[in-house]
């Protein structure tokens, strides 16, 4: 077990001001601390007069997940990918579904320690397609994720970054440089909501999701948890949809989920079916070609449908592959339209399973 890695180690994305206080520039939240005191996402914190990240090397666990749960379905389809989170998170999400990871303050909760080299080497020991940053938002122990990823990448394992997209330009361009993969929680359509709701802002999610649509070649999908009377009109669908389309094109896939309640918004009833569908088809209608439902079992909402011909491409239910008529270059059997994303020429066979680890498993050399 990696038991002696560094738990706290130095960032870059800061800077002093003349009042004596340093500045946190990982994220727009800008954490402004004196000697001693912690940002708003708890992990990092000032240190002997800098900004040093609290959690490096350290995790509140690990598990052998299916690679749509995160979710992506144009990502290696079937296959495993190995997730794991830290704790913290630079939001404030009122409705937040991991908040005894998200929200944590206490260190027993990071329980598992392990280097980049001994992650990476469990994930090609375990046959992991991938890794994936989750559970909680990689934003903010992006010192660890990076060295995550460039271990993954010296092995051939891809990296999955499962982010809210609040992250500052610098920071940003650095992070999904090693990124082969994300899913961007695109919360909502309103800076309302942002602000009422998760504590940020709705600005630089979208500057986030320009940035790889325009300057990256990272293979990303969108999420939008869908809340009862929060963000779910058919007008703010509308809005977002059509956003989309023109901003990142219609090839960008997008996912939305059923919202149960949960932290501070036990108040609020669960999503129902029919809104997940009307989403997707306002989404469809305003030219998204792949719009898919999440947390409900609804076959065609999760299956991937050509937009030539309406063959279906892969079947899905749940997180079972039911069909697959896709070429080895990755496109329909029938008519030859090519579907975008990360293809092998065969789906994997993973299913639905959900495989808890312990990396101490894996210490020794392959």
């Amino acid at each position: 077990m990696d038991s002696t890695i560094a738990s706290t180690v130095p960032t870059t994305y800061w800077h002093r001001l003349e009042d004596g206080r340093v500045q946190c520039d990982l994220c727009p939240r800008f954490c402004k601390l004196h000697e001693g005191q912690r940002g708003f996402c708890f992990v990092r914190a000032r240190q002997n007069d800098e900004i040093v990240l609290t959690t490096y090397g350290r995790s509140s666990g690990y598990c052998v997940d299916p690679i749509e749960k995160k979710p992506l379905n144009h990502f290696l389809p079937g296959t495993p990918v190995l997730s794991f989170g830290t704790a913290g998170c630079n939001l404030g999400c009122r409705f937040c579904q991991n908040w005894d990871i998200s929200k944590s303050r206490e260190i027993d909760t990071l329980a598992d320690a392990a280097s980049p080299d001994l992650i990476a080497r469990a994930a090609e020991q375990l046959d992991c397609r991938s890794v994936a940053f989750t559970y909680n938002d990689p934003v903010i122990f992006l010192e660890y994720a990076l060295d995550v990823a460039k271990a993954c990448q010296a092995r051939g394992i891809r990296t999955v970054a499962v982010t809210a997209g609040e992250i500052c330009p610098e920071p940003r361009k650095d992070f999904f440089e090693y990124i082969d993969a994300a899913n961007i929680d695109l919360k909502a359509f309103t800076d309302r909501f942002y602000k009422e709701v998760c504590a940020g802002h709705l600005q630089p999610v979208l500057d986030t999701l320009e940035y790889l649509r325009h300057d990256t070649h990272v293979w990303f999908e969108t999420t939008t948890l869908l809340i009862p009377g929060e963000n779910d009109s058919d007008a703010e669908l509308d809005e977002m949809t059509r956003w989309v389309v023109e901003h990142l094109g219609p090839e960008v896939p997008m996912h939305f989920t059923a919202f149960h309640p949960d932290f501070r918004m036990m108040d609020v009833p669960p999503t129902p079916p029919e809104t997940l569908t009307r989403a997707r088809r306002i989404a469809i209608d305003n030219g998204v070609r792949y719009a898919y439902t999440g947390n409900v079992h609804d076959t065609a909402g999760g299956s991937t449908f050509c937009h030539n011909c309406g063959q279906v491409l892969i079947g899905r239910d749940w997180f079972e592959l039911t069909g697959w008529n896709l070429t080895d270059d990755a496109r329909c059997n029938r008519c030859g339209t090519h579907l975008p994303g990360v293809f092998e020429p065969e789906p994997g066979e993973w299913g639905s399973r959900r495989l808890p680890v312990r990396l101490r498993d894996f210490n020794g050399q392959p």
